[in-house]
């Protein structure tokens, strides 16, 4: 095997002709097959990446054994031509034809190999516990990538009736974005069941948050078999997702240079240089835009066109896609550097102002979010002025982004403007990579804050909006007076709404129906949502009066995130493809990637084009 892009396939021997006829390692290296395999990863920026690539090479340079030719399964084959079809489809290109599933591939019956298994190496073994300590022990160190894939999944077998794992997507060199959820039934949303999300490591020298949310998962699940009613309680009424490390490219930078020695900003930015926390559309300053305007929602502002002509890595597509499929109330991303917790907005209400108090509609249940966390939190409370973060004492540890420092593109603020999630940012301490010994007494700080937190989204109202049948009315509006921002409900007609305590006016409307009003009062003390059920009544055949949503523009192009807006439902569209770095193409014209191939090779692939 001496082709340098198939260099890491599974097997060592090869043969010639190769499935696609060619006869030499020199017709392969020059072919348009081959060129495309070599740029795959910059062309999706990313998606699908090494996946495509190792499946490419089990057909330009087939595996040999026995001295007969094993052909790549085609099951493996179909699961990545549905994952990776909206990649090609944003930069408006053909799917490969030697790709084909039906022509180049075999069946399981056949004899075939999963040409991926190389990726999953080390990854599947189970790593065996020191010996004569019990299931639950929790080892406080530092954790590489297939050391931390493996924590999360033996942690998920060990609780598999109240755990799972799954991935949102890969990071820009491959890594899956690995998430442990819990819930009294994983895998599946449950009517009135509210749904958390705890991300670490978004700045991939940020290693505290990482760390923490793999001994939570661990915590979690030995304290639920153990029994602890306010661990089964949280589980059984709350559906819990954490994702350790959002950035796993930057940690293996950091990482390289260890505790201690890391830098201030070494492995910060993801593989291609980009920070995640500014990577996020800017939606606060449309906000601020619309918000003038009280005839017009300044809330689900859709995604602006100009975004996907940018650089938009593929950890953060994949976040904002994960979005689109759960209906999150609450969200915590952890950061280190600081020891302060931060609400929205994060962004400046005037640009020049570097800081500038910002606050959200929400501000008041905002605050009640940060002191949730920071109030418990013996350093964020300790009096003393040598402590890390000295200069958050007077405020209690708690302060609004942009009062801080103002910066677009985070996504706090994207969250909140974009969906019905709030979320908060948690600076876990000063040190950005702690040293190991370090680590237990961070855990025993943030345990309990952790915690405290995820059972804030209990707070508040939730509810089913249904029509007068029963049935369930999905992206119903819930507005509450004096709070100029509206959720909306889930697809299952349920939603939840943050409050702080006091009385409130509460309004579900939707179009064609007749909205309904109600008045809550929510007790300081209340820590069970109330509930509060709508049930609309059709309105007659006059003119709807609903209120106008943010302006679109286009003309339909394809969603940018896979077809759908937040929970299933259709998007009003006007954005750009995924991965769209152009504008895409017209009047027959070719595709911007077109003039590369062409450079390059004297046979122009002509089977990329759609057209």
């Amino acid at each position: 095997m001496q082709l340098r892009t198939c260099s890491d396939v599974a097997y060592n021997w090869t043969t010639f002709p190769t499935l696609l006829e060619q006869r030499s390692r020199e017709a392969v290296e020059s072919s348009s097959e081959y060129i495309l395999l070599s740029v795959l990863h910059h062309l999706l920026e990313g998606q699908c990446n090494p996946d495509l690539r190792l499946l490419g090479c089990a057909v330009l340079a087939p595996r040999c054994e026995g001295g007969r030719v094993r052909r790549p399964c085609r099951h493996v084959c179909e699961g990545l031509r549905e994952a990776c079809q909206p990649a090609f489809d944003a930069i408006d290109m053909a799917w490969p034809y030697f790709l084909d599933c039906g022509r180049y591939f075999a069946s399981v019956e056949e004899g075939c190999y999963d040409p991926l298994e190389k990726l999953r190496e080390g990854l599947d073994a189970e790593e065996a516990l020191p010996s004569g300590l019990p299931p639950t022990f929790i080892h406080f160190t530092h954790h590489s990538y297939a050391q931390m894939v493996r924590v999360l999944r033996r942690t998920a077998a060990r609780c598999a009736h109240v755990a799972k794992t799954y991935s949102i997507g890969r990071s820009f060199n491959g890594k899956e974005l690995l998430v442990i959820e819990f819930s009294a039934r994983p895998g599946q949303h449950e009517l009135m069941e509210p749904e958390v999300k705890l991300i670490g490591n978004i700045h991939g020298n940020e290693v505290a948050g990482r760390e923490m949310l793999i001994y939570l998962a661990q915590y979690l699940c030995s304290e639920y078999l153990l029994g602890s009613p306010r661990i089964q309680r949280l589980l059984n009424t709350t559906r819990i997702h954490l994702l350790p490390s959002m950035n796993p490219d930057g940690y293996e930078v950091a990482a390289a240079e260890g505790a201690g020695y890391n830098g201030w900003t070494s492995g910060r930015q993801n593989a291609q240089n980009l920070d995640l926390n500014r990577n996020f559309p800017d939606l606060t300053s449309e906000y601020y835009r619309l918000a003038s305007s009280r005839s017009v929602r300044s809330d689900h502002i859709p995604i602006p066109q100009h975004y996907w002509w940018g650089k938009v890595a593929p950890e953060t597509k994949a976040i904002m896609k994960w979005m689109r499929t759960t209906p999150f109330v609450l969200s915590a991303s952890l950061h280190g550097g600081d020891l302060v917790v931060s609400y929205p907005f994060d962004f400046s209400k005037h640009p020049q102002e570097e800081k500038m108090f910002s606050p959200t509609p929400d501000e008041k249940m905002f605050k009640l979010l940060a002191r949730a966390y920071a109030d418990v939190h013996p350093m964020m409370m300790d009096r003393s002025e040598n402590r890390c973060g000295g200069n958050f004492l007077k405020r209690g540890s708690i302060i609004n982004g942009a009062d801080w420092y103002s910066f677009t593109g985070g996504m706090s603020d994207f969250n909140y403007l974009h969906s019905n999630c709030f979320e908060i940012t948690v600076e876990l301490g000063c040190v950005k990579f702690p040293p190991e010994e370090a680590l237990y007494t961070l855990w025993q700080h943030n345990k309990e804050p952790l915690l405290n937190f995820v059972e804030m989204v209990h707070r508040g109202i939730k509810g089913v909006v249904m029509d007068k049948f029963g049935k369930p009315v999905k992206n119903a509006r819930i507005l509450v007076k004096g709070i100029h921002h509206d959720i909306t409900t889930a697809p299952d007609g349920d939603y939840w709404r943050l409050l702080p305590p006091g009385p409130h006016i509460v309004i579900a409307q939707a179009p064609g129906y007749s909205k309904v009003i109600k008045k809550v009062t929510i007790p300081a003390r209340m820590k069970r949502a109330g509930r509060v059920d709508f049930i609309l009544q059709p309105l007659g055949t006059g003119p709807k009066k609903v209120l106008l949503g943010p302006r679109r523009s286009g003309s339909g192009l394809r969603d940018p995130l896979g077809g759908a807006s937040p929970y299933g439902e259709p998007e009003e569209v006007g954005q750009e493809p995924l991965g769209g770095r152009r504008q895409p193409s017209s009047g027959g014209s070719k595709p911007w990637w077109w003039s590369y191939f062409t450079s390059l090779s004297q046979h122009k692939p002509r089977w990329l084009l759609k057209y």
